[in-house]
């Protein structure tokens, strides 16, 4: 019986509960401060403030003081009882030994047990619940009485008082089960709405992992080419570093050859010598006239003169014509392997527009005031200052680079020989072409398709664009050659005609740098 009377003591006046984080009003009076503040809160707006307990006034929000003391008693008596959901819900009546309760009370704040629900009062205020701990919590903070109704304006559940006396005087009011039921309704909406979005996200995790696995597969074909590649450009490389040091090593044991050589001569030579100095010493001139004759002496000399003249210098220019030779067979080698076949771009007058000169080497294209009086035909752009390439690409890979420098209004880019030649969408990132497009006063350039643009993060920190085709993977990408070169955006498509060069430039001019072999 003690430990129930400490428990009343213990439980804070609003939620009926043992205090958490107790906090006191300057009447004295104790509460949750959670219990306390909502207490409050439901008090702005009118003539002031009270305490729950003794309806004490205040003019202004009191403030509110921790009783540390008070919170020490009530978390020592919390650890010294049974756990609650191990204990569940007893009986408030049966006192004596716990008896699990079948209902709870929310008018009486009691649970019950069978025997006490047969004897407990079957008016209509007695609400009945499933057997609770905290039955408080289906009553107003403010009157303590059973919440009814639901505010509309505050989106808050109200009793009967709130409505009369309260501070929902006025309010549009609902019952709880039709408010209910429209929040259920809205949370199905809702919840149709998440599921809607989950399964479209699905179905980009599951487009993009099949993306990924695409490019894995490529990526990983191309690494296992490139690998290949390189391993043969070592194997080949080392072979020519092999023949090209076995060379100059042969040209310099040329020297100790003919040295050899003249070692030998220098030998005859001292040999003969002797031999004549004998024969001259010789009295007897019979022996002297008889001995063979030296002549060949002067001929072995020129021999040896001519093989050492034949010897000379190191031949660093044989040296240097074996090495670039073997590298130019290497290079001439792999150019089918990572080396991008070279796209040499004309630019095709027939395509030109009136208001574009075409420079003689039909490389650069300049904006014009004066009409170039070229004949109207099917094939010639009338609407924008454009001119497409001569030359098309239906299979490969290819790239070209263009000279923006001198202009600050062009697009360049990729177009199908069927694109509109007088409407709107014949300019170049209308629906049959694909399009860089030059900056705005901010710098902002862009990426063109279908007429539709993306705005580029940054600006081009460069006066030379790359255009880079892969006709079979269905890329067109742009690349800013900067230092290192930048990728700026990469179109994916399926292409279904040839591919031409296209330019649109409308002050200035900008000139095609030409295709070139290369990564």
């Amino acid at each position: 019986m003690a430990s129930a009377d400490l428990s009343e003591e213990l439980e804070c006046p609003v939620c009926l509960t043992i205090y958490t984080d107790p906090v006191m009003l300057r009447c004295g009076h104790n509460f949750c401060r959670v219990c306390i503040e909502r207490v409050l809160d439901s008090q702005e707006g009118s003539a002031g403030y009270s305490c729950p307990e003794c309806r004490e006034k205040y003019k202004e929000r009191p403030g509110l003081h921790r009783n540390i003391a008070l919170r020490n008693i009530a978390e020592r008596f919390l650890s010294t009882q049974p756990d609650q959901e191990e204990a569940g819900v007893h009986c408030t009546y049966c006192v004596d030994s716990p008896v699990p309760a079948v209902m709870s009370c929310v008018l009486c704040d009691a649970s019950l047990c069978d025997n006490h629900l047969r004897v407990h009062s079957k008016a209509p205020e007695h609400v009945l619940c499933a057997p609770t701990t905290s039955p408080e919590t289906r009553k107003c903070s403010v009157h303590k009485k059973i919440l009814e109704y639901y505010c509309t304006e505050d989106a808050s559940c109200v009793c009967v008082s709130c409505t009369v006396i309260g501070g929902h005087v006025g309010h549009k009011m609902m019952s709880l089960d039709e408010a209910s039921e429209e929040k259920k309704k809205k949370l199905r909406n809702d919840l149709q709405t998440l599921m809607t979005d989950e399964k479209e996200a699905e179905k980009r995790v599951q487009s993009l992992e099949e993306g990924r696995r695409k490019a894995q597969e490529k990526a990983d074909g191309e690494a296992e080419r490139v690998t290949a590649l390189f391993r043969d450009l070592r194997r080949r490389l080392e072979e020519l570093e092999k023949r090209v040091l076995s060379d100059i090593t042969k040209r310099v044991q040329h020297y100790d050859d003919i040295i050899r050589q003249l070692e030998i001569k220098k030998a005859e030579l001292s040999r003969k010598m002797r031999h004549i100095e004998e024969l001259c010493h010789m009295t007897d001139p019979l022996t002297v006239l008889q001995e063979s004759d030296t002549g060949d002496l002067c001929d072995t000399e020129d021999r040896h003169d001519k093989q050492l003249h034949d010897g000379g210098d190191l031949d660093v220019a044989g040296i240097s014509h074996t090495l670039h030779t073997g590298l130019a067979d290497i290079m001439s080698g792999v150019t089918g392997g990572i080396y991008i076949q070279p796209a040499d771009i004309l630019l095709d007058v027939t395509t030109a527009s009136n208001n574009l000169h075409i420079s003689d080497d039909r490389k650069t294209a300049s904006w014009s005031h004066i009409e170039q009086n070229r004949p109207e035909t099917p094939e010639r752009f009338q609407v924008f200052p454009q001119v497409l390439s001569s030359r098309s690409f239906s299979s490969g890979q290819h790239y070209w680079e263009v000279d923006v420098g001198g202009s600050d209004w062009w697009i360049v880019g990729m177009c199908y020989p069927s694109i509109d030649r007088r409407g709107g969408q014949s300019r170049i990132g209308g629906n049959k072409s694909w399009g860089l497009v030059s900056g705005d006063d901010d710098n902002q350039y862009s990426v063109r398709h279908d007429s539709e643009d993306i705005q580029l993060p940054d600006g081009i920190p460069s006066d030379r664009v790359r255009i880079y085709l892969d006709y079979e993977a269905g890329q067109i990408s742009f690349y800013a050659l900067c230092d290192p070169i930048r990728h700026l955006h990469t179109f994916t498509a399926t292409f279904t005609e040839p591919l031409h060069a296209g330019l649109c430039v409308w002050d200035g001019c900008i000139k095609i740098s030409g295709g070139s072999q290369g990564v």
